[in-house]
């Protein structure tokens, strides 16, 4: 080893500005103060030395952005370390070790090739010693900060922290930050460092040290508290190999060993038996194996067994086989219910053409409808006509879509949706799946139930239908849908697109009959313990019941006040005792009331005469139709209309366009011969519909309203045996009205012979059952002025009713 002639540093950094060889660093910082043995074997750096050695000694320590093998200036920092080399030997290799000490930082000013190695024009970096208040909290954090960081990492050696005690006790400040640096080298890499060498002031130097320290002290915490996580679970798989091994062999000295393979089998056996798709097969023996790979008492088994029992439980190839004998279903459909034709008329189709095609889709279908009008019941007997097995949802308040569409296998306690529990539950892939009040369906943060059901009911998407349970497709593309709902703009129109909708209107008083005598008698005298022998109904008991003590558009109220008759009887019987013979017991119109008290409802009636400023209206409600006295009249004021009757928007707007309308043709028409010096500004109307309490709305009232308006303002009578219904215009035209068959039915409950309806409704009438047409005449209008003329006393027009036959 060679030692170069002792020069002082010093002379080293009296100077500005000189030309240097440099030594570029393969990542290696080099700090001021620091020696360092370098290994030179690249022939470029060998060049560079030599050169310096020749001269005085000193060479710029550069360090590379990136390793090269011959470096170009776009390779090297800007900002390195002068230094001076103090001793060299040249290797029997060839190679040079040289002991080189840093100097002083050095900014490069411009890098020139020179012969064989690089050479760079360098300007010194003044470091002015700095004693500070700031400067000395800085010294001290940073020490106290090094110490905890010794103490927490012992990742410096005693050397270096031999090292750092003799900087801080020399008082250097520049000379404590740099030695410090230079030993982190063992945690920092090399662009850290460089990042400190560059900072040639001191504060943000130390500053930067104590930035470092403290993060690689926060590190090495998150370090060591994962290495104990994983020192941890490590453990407690090795206790669980353990103690699973032990257990095994525990079972076999028991004789136990065999049970668990015989389970594992039995599994096995139950996949290849339920024929499942390719896909759920292939899902199904992969649970499987990782099923046999996994301790027997291990929280996940359990919910792989069950996610594996769940799989092969499925129906993926059963299925019931249809009942195609049209006959058969006719009688079945008829035996059950009584009216309900379409939706009756629609199974026998759907029937007809799956005899034909042998393989059809199952079609989605809707029954709208009222409480109590035997949606439920209908289904019922679809699924005993078509032979498949039923199975039914109810719908009502649900609002998560888990509901629908199941929980992922993620969650304690996950299951698969109702929809595919529903499949199980029906043992075949084909039943009869009832979706009951669908409707009543609500939305919160858990998502939308109604947009799962888009891809249930839709027969395009459905034959891959993905619950979130079970993960992969099952098909329900053979699975007929029913839906039944109240009201059918509670549906989504998404929804109900995808949906055949059948509309099941409330029966009428003839059909209520009918299906107290097919049905509900016999039923309800079985439940009592009575029979026909000993009870008997008339006609006019069972019809005083409908009009009287029911209001409704179906027959539950109607079954409810029977049983209460029967269960009367019954205690009667019991009572007096069970002598034989019996004396059959009647039950009429007029001992039906002693038996369920006073009557519950009274039913709209007809005027008993002509009044004025009084019209004969029709309403549509839930429970039916029912007939309503519009009353009007004037008097002195402000030319306001007043409406009182607890009406709805739709009703109040609707006065307003009669009015506007009675107000535009007063001087045009001849019925409404108001004198000529009559000021609507000096008069106020009030429009009031009986039965305040009761909310009422729809836009079926314009002509009733407008008809009892200039009745009041004219003085001209309303006819009392006449009633009407149609929306008016501004124009006086009556527009078409939903609900006739009911406001018909609901006429002739009041004995009101004559019927005023939009002329756009005349194809409803055949809705109508024709002994009703018989006993009542319809007046098709297309304007008020046709109404007026029919409708108010004193017209010039006789009032000529429609054949009945219409």
């Amino acid at each position: 080893m060679k030692r170069k002639q002792s020069v002082e540093l010093q002379e080293t950094c009296d100077k500005d500005e000189y030309v240097v060889p440099v030594l570029p660093l393969p990542e290696l910082v080099a700090f001021p103060k620091m020696p360092r043995a370098y290994h030179v074997v690249r022939d470029q750096s060998m060049a560079a030395v030599n050169e310096a050695i020749e001269n005085d000694g000193e060479i710029l320590l550069l360090t590379m952005k990136q390793v090269v093998d011959s470096p170009q200036r776009k390779h090297l920092y800007a900002i390195g370390t002068l230094g001076k080399v103090l001793q060299w030997a040249n290797q029997k290799d060839g190679t040079i070790t040289a002991i080189v000490d840093g100097v002083a930082r050095a900014k490069v000013v411009d890098i020139f090739a020179s012969e064989n190695f690089v050479k760079a024009d360098v300007e010194v970096a003044s470091e002015e010693a700095e004693d500070s208040a700031i400067i000395h909290a800085l010294i001290s954090k940073l020490i106290s900060t090094l110490q905890k960081y010794v103490e927490a990492t012992k990742q410096l050696s005693a050397e270096a922290l031999d090292e750092i005690e003799e900087a801080s006790l020399k008082g250097g400040s520049s000379l404590l930050a740099d030695t410090i640096a230079h030993h982190l080298s063992v945690c920092l890499s090399f662009r850290d460092q460089q990042e400190i060498l560059e900072l040639v002031d001191l504060q943000p130097r130390l500053e930067k040290l104590i930035e470092i320290l403290m993060t690689q002290i926060y590190m090495n915490g998150i370090d060591r508290e994962i290495e104990g996580r994983i020192h941890d679970q490590v453990s407690k798989q090795q206790k669980e190999f353990y103690l699973t091994e032990k257990m095994k062999a525990i079972q076999k000295e028991l004789g136990r060993e065999p049970q668990i393979a015989a389970e594992e089998e039995e599994l096995k056996k139950k996949i290849t038996e339920a024929k499942m798709p390719k896909e759920a097969e292939e899902k199904a023996l992969k649970e499987l194996s990782r099923l046999k790979q996994m301790p027997p008492m291990s929280a996940e088994s359990g919910v792989i067994r069950n996610y594996i029992d769940w799989l092969a439980a499925m129906p993926w190839s059963i299925a019931s086989d249809d009942k195609i004998d049209l006959e058969d279903a006719e009688r079945i459909l008829e035996e059950d219910h009584y009216a309900l034709t379409k939706p009756k008329e629609r199974v026998i189709e759907y029937l007809a053409v799956l005899r034909l095609v042998k393989q059809l889709k199952g079609p989605i279908l809707c029954f709208v409808g009222p409480p109590g009008v035997g949606k439920t019941s209908l289904a019922k007997s679809i699924a005993r006509a078509t032979g498949r097995n039923f199975v039914r949802m109810s719908l009502g308040g649900v609002r998560d879509e888990a509901e629908i569409r199941g929980h992922r296998r993620t969650y304690i306690g996950s299951m698969p949706g109702r929809i595919i529990q529903g499949i199980k539950k029906a043992k075949s892939k084909n039943p009869l799946f009832l979706l009951d009040e669908v409707d009543k369906m609500s939305m919160d943060f858990r998502g939308d139930p109604s947009a799962a059901l888009l891809e249930v009911l839709d027969p395009e998407q459905n034959n891959t239908f993905n619950d979130h349970y079970l993960e992969v497709d099952f098909d329900l593309s053979s699975v007929l849908f029913i839906t039944t709902a109240n009201f059918l703009n509670a549906i989504p129109i998404p929804l109900r697109d995808r949906m055949e909708i059948i509309n099941l209107p409330g029966y009428t008083e003839h059909e209520k009959e009918k299906i107290a005598e097919l049905f509900l008698i016999s039923k309800q005298l079985k439940a009592n313990g009575l029979d026909a022998e000993s009870v008997s109904f008339s006609k006019g008991a069972v019809l005083t019941i409908i009009q009287e003590y029911t209001h409704e558009s179906g027959v539950r109220n109607l079954e409810r006040e029977l049983a209460a008759i029967c269960r009367k009887v019954a205690k009667k019987i019991v009572k007096e005792g069970f002598t034989e013979p019996r004396k059959k017991i009647q039950i009429t119109s007029r001992n039906a009331k002693s038996y369920l008290g006073i009557p519950k409802y009274i039913h709209g009636k007809a005027e008993e005469t002509d009044q004025i400023g009084v019209a004969t209206g029709l309403a549509y409600t839930e429970a039916g139709g029912d007939v309503l006295s519009i009353e009007a009249t004037t008097m002195d004021g402000a030319g306001q209309l007043q409406l009182t009757g607890k009406l709805g928007d739709v009703m109040q707007e609707s006065a307003k366009a009669a009015l506007s309308y009675i107000r535009s043709k007063t001087r045009e028409l001849p019925l409404i011969d108001l004198p000529n010096d009559f000021d609507y500004s000096k008069h106020d109307i009030h429009v009031h519909v009986p039965e305040g309490a009761v909310p009422k709305d729809g836009p079926s009232a314009g002509i009733t309203m407008a008809t009892a308006m200039v009745s009041a303002l004219t003085r001209k009578p309303v006819r009392n045996d006449i009633a009407m219904t149609g929306e008016i215009t501004l124009r006086g035209r009556v527009l078409a009205i939903g609900g006739l068959k009911e406001k018909v039915l609901a006429a002739l409950r009041a004995d009101i012979p004559n019927i005023i309806i939009p002329r756009e409704n005349e194809k409803d009438l055949s809705d109508i059952p024709p002994d009703i047409r018989r006993k009542l005449s319809f007046h098709l209008v297309d304007n008020m002025d046709s109404v007026l003329e029919l409708a108010l006393r004193g017209s010039p027009v006789a009032v000529e009713p429609e054949p009945s036959d219409k």
